[in-house]
């Protein structure tokens, strides 16, 4: 091998491990700043055989706006991360022969779907959940008026002419709420990675200790032949979440999005808090971050039955939570109750893909 043919290989090595290693980021603070108008031009005609030529100065063009729009193939805001500036392009000046200048490119800027806008201050602004949706987050300046733009029955020589306007800037934050269709939320080593890699094509990373998960991960699971969802796997909550301890907090605003809760509990393992308490700490945090998330139907899932001792915990879950929530078991390591598991889930979404048509019917 080469040199020149190592030093490649080498390159692309590391760039494959950057990439492998990226932090997943779900908001950030950038400023926007749109293009300046250009000035209007003072300026007379001065051509042969036109007697008491007038004012012919062209405006100036618009500058250019800074415009967030929603794209499917981005998934995180990472980019943002590492430029976090951005400044459109200024109109150009009017010209002379009522010439206007050109306006100044927009830039645009890509963004995940399920980005929310905010200003500085934390007011929302704009929320782009769809392909397509997009935010004019800096508007351009409006260019200057050429001396052309003053003229008048009684002022015909007018030898003055506008400035062009500065563009709009701003702070602003932007924040990622994820879109799926199931959110699975649980305890850390409740196995939500695990059922994840099992059910879908995503790859998390798993590993029997707490906070293995340090970003969500997102994957589509295929029930049947012409069925699917999207099933995201939301890192650990603890208790205290919602008041910022272990990592939950950041990405409690993922589980707004999921249209269905998927609660995975760990019956596998006879340790304190029991699994009933388990639930309803996961349950608290819910509702102490957001009211509304309990009104999410919400599946609950008791995980590794192949451990001894979990069925008889599984029945006291049933026992007494079963009356107000759908209580199913499984194993996600062997694959028993799966299947099962993934047609209620489809079932739950179908219900509420059907309220929202009618709701904006």
């Amino acid at each position: 091998m080469d040199v020149f043919t190592a030093k490649r290989k080498d390159l692309k090595e590391k760039k494959k491990n950057k990439m492998k290693h990226e932090k997943f980021y779900d908001e950030v603070k950038i400023f926007v700043k749109g293009g300046k108008g250009g000035d209007g031009c003072v300026s007379f005609r001065r051509e042969k055989g036109v007697p008491r030529g007038g004012p012919d100065g062209g405006d100036g063009g618009d500058g250019g706006s800074i415009i967030l729009k929603a794209n499917k193939k981005v998934s995180t805001l990472v980019y943002f991360h590492h430029k976090s500036h951005f400044i459109a392009q200024n109109g150009e000046h009017g010209k002379g022969s009522n010439r206007t200048g050109k306006r100044g490119k927009d830039v645009i800027l890509w963004v995940p779907l399920g980005t929310v806008v905010k200003d500085g201050k934390g007011k929302t602004l704009a929320d782009l959940k769809k392909e397509g949706d997009f935010f004019i987050a800096a508007h351009g300046g409006k260019g200057g008026r050429g001396n052309a733009q003053f003229k008048s029955a009684t002022y015909q020589a007018p030898k003055e002419a506008e400035k062009g306007k500065e563009g709009e800037e701003r702070y602003l934050i932007l924040e990622l709420k994820i879109i799926a269709d199931v959110g699975i939320i649980g305890l850390p080593n409740a196995g939500k990675s695990t059922l994840l890699s099992r059910i879908s094509n995503a790859r998390p990373k798993i590993a029997p200790y707490p906070f293995t998960t340090l970003r969500p991960h997102l994957g589509i699971v295929n029930v049947d032949e012409f069925n699917s969802f999207v099933a995201a796997d939301l890192p650990g909550l603890i208790e205290k979440a919602s008041e910022g301890k272990g990592l939950g907090d950041r990405f409690l605003r993922h589980v707004e999005r999921s249209k269905v809760l998927l609660h995975l509990i760990d019956v596998g393992e006879d340790i304190f808090p029991n699994p009933v308490e388990r639930f309803y700490i996961i349950n608290q945090e819910l509702e102490q971050y957001n009211p509304e998330l309990l009104k999410k139907p919400q599946l609950v899932a008791g995980n590794k039955l192949d451990l001894p001792g979990a069925k008889d915990r599984l029945d006291q879950l049933k026992r007494e939570i079963g009356n107000k929530y759908p209580v199913i078991g499984i194993s996600a390591q062997t694959g028993e109750g799966l299947n099962r598991l993934l047609k209620e889930l489809l079932l739950l979404i179908q219900e509420e893909k059907n309220k929202e048509s009618r709701h904006y019917s």
